[in-house]
């Protein structure tokens, strides 16, 4: 079963960006253990500042973003295709309780938008 195995430990290093301070493990039934180094840099998920998008949808799913923008990178362990990463979003959503009306958006949000983002950057690099 999946589930977080330690707990996100993160500053904000700008509004937008944030380093995380502590490894964020997660056990993924999709692909087993993802484990998230201390200093990896994460915009958590980038909901567009919309009005109404960013209302229902912003400071919704730290963690799970988290696991995604490190699956997207080109050098995470384990490497993943694009549709898996964005697959362990939505279970680690559920996982953590997010509801439906909130889980389906967000995970369709990155299927259609992700592209651009997947394996775009390496583990180690700097967001600002």
């Amino acid at each position: 079963m999946s589930e977080f195995k330690t707990h996100l430990v993160a500053e904000a290093l700008t509004d937008t960006v944030w380093v995380i301070h502590e490894e964020l493990v997660y056990e993924s039934d999709e692909v087993g253990l993802i484990i998230v180094p201390g200093g990896f840099q994460t915009d958590f998920a980038s909901v567009p500042r919309l009005p109404v998008v960013y209302e229902h949808f912003g400071d919704r799913a730290h963690h799970e973003s988290v696991i995604h923008d490190y699956l997207y990178r080109s050098d995470s362990f384990p490497t993943v295709a694009r549709a898996t990463a964005d697959a362990v979003f939505l279970s680690a959503m559920a996982v953590r309780g997010k509801s439906w009306g909130i889980r389906y958006p967000m995970y369709w949000g990155v299927r259609m938008g992700g592209a651009a983002s997947y394996h775009r950057r390496k583990v180690a690099d700097q967001l600002i």
